[in-house]
């Protein structure tokens, strides 16, 4: 009912910028929340960046100045701009909206399929 679709991943040296980009579609009433999170091979899911309806943002501390979160909200949209990457911040990217299918509804996480980012050094 509810898909999300990334792109913009790709194989970039240290010190470069890649822009990432999800497209949330499908039965949506409203969008609370729309983020990104990267998983490092053996390691856990962890959030980079989110922002929420209201325009507040949040990062993580390790990409705080270097990445930027933006949404259209027009087009159910989620961008994240970084910069200055480093190969520690190789791994998957993945999208995430929190968001009510119909009114009244309890609010969900959804994910998209994700995006690998690469960070040679």
């Amino acid at each position: 009912q509810v898909q999300l679709v990334e792109s913009g991943g790709a194989l970039v040296q240290a010190g470069g910028s890649l822009c990432l980009s999800c497209a949330a579609s499908g039965r949506i009433f409203s969008i609370n929340r729309m983020g990104w999170y990267r998983q490092a091979p053996g390691k856990q899911r962890e959030l980079v960046a989110a922002s929420t309806s209201d325009g507040s943002t949040n990062y993580a501390d390790s990409v705080k100045g270097r990445f930027t979160v933006s949404r259209d909200n027009a087009k159910n949209t989620v961008y994240l701009q970084m910069n200055s990457l480093k190969p520690e911040e190789t791994g998957v990217y993945y999208c995430n909206a929190n968001l009510i299918t119909r009114m009244w509804g309890d609010p969900a996480d959804y994910w998209g399929q994700g995006t690998q980012v690469t960070v040679s050094s």
